[in-house]
């Protein structure tokens, strides 16, 4: 694995931004691309060579990045705080940004984890002929106590252990990261975050995988979607958590190939 990464540029909110971003096995020309989206606490280095390991099992290409407040992408401004529409921005407004300054006009398939997923659900519903399919774990797409109260214990220990230390290796500024996501999902207006209705745009192919063990979510997050989006293909993993790429790697991976080489066009 290449840890090398590059940085594009992208206007957004007025200013300039850059996107800390790398690509896999470029050189797959005919190969499809899996476009690799973080959770709310992620960045290029969170998912470690998960994606490579993917992509060189499956035969696809890659592209994996930060979004804006992560990893070496721009920082999150002290006194920035995001709003309860922070992950339709990331969908309708950085994504196709960054697929623009990176020349990506092809469908992508579009790999989720966590607030990752549930913004790749958004960008398919908003442009549902750029997506050639979604690959989604543990995603959101409404608020449960249980998620609030796990963010709830994660601000706990961000003040009180060696957590920002552990962050700063993923993270120019670990606060950035942090503190951007976890203020807005404490945050009382957020309780009523939904977007149950509009997935039901969505028109590509679905893959929706979560753990039987997520301390972040019921299984009524994916079966939810099940519902709103007809011929999607749900995975409930058993002794897995909120990362089945990490808890389930290798199951995540042949249910990922399976997929996407079933549902390709090509």
């Amino acid at each position: 694995m290449s840890s090398e990464t590059q940085l594009a540029a992208i206007r957004w909110r007025g200013k300039d931004v850059r996107i800390e971003y790398r690509r896999i096995a470029p050189e797959r020309a005919d190969a499809p691309l899996v476009v690799f989206l973080h959770e709310g606490l992620g960045s290029v280095a969170m998912w470690k060579d998960f994606p490579d390991q993917l992509c060189d099992a499956g035969g696809f290409r890659g592209l994996v990045f930060s979004r804006p407040g992560y990893g070496r992408s721009t920082p999150r401004a002290a006194d920035e705080t995001w709003g309860v529409d922070f992950m339709h921005r990331q969908a309708h407004e950085v994504l196709p940004a960054l697929f623009e300054s990176l020349g990506i006009e092809e469908p992508p398939w579009l790999f989720g984890h966590s607030d990752g997923a549930s913004i790749a659900l958004l960008y398919a519903a908003k442009f549902p002929e750029r997506v050639a399919g979604l690959v989604l774990l543990a995603p959101h797409i409404f608020v449960e106590d249980v998620t609030v109260a796990h963010i709830e214990q994660a601000r706990e220990a961000y003040t009180h252990t060696d957590l920002p230390q552990k962050l700063g290796r993923y993270h120019d500024d670990a606060d950035s990261a942090f503190w951007g996501w976890n203020r807005i999902w404490l945050d009382p207006a957020f309780r009523s975050w939904n977007i149950e209705d509009p997935i039901g745009s969505v028109r590509c192919p679905v893959l929706a995988m979560q753990g039987v063990d997520d301390e972040y979510g019921t299984l009524e997050q994916i079966r939810g979607i099940a519902r709103r989006i007809p011929g999607t293909e749900l995975l409930e993993l058993p002794a897995c958590g909120h990362s089945p790429h990490r808890d389930q790697p290798e199951q995540a991976i042949v249910a990922t190939i399976s997929f996407i080489h079933s549902r390709s066009s090509s």
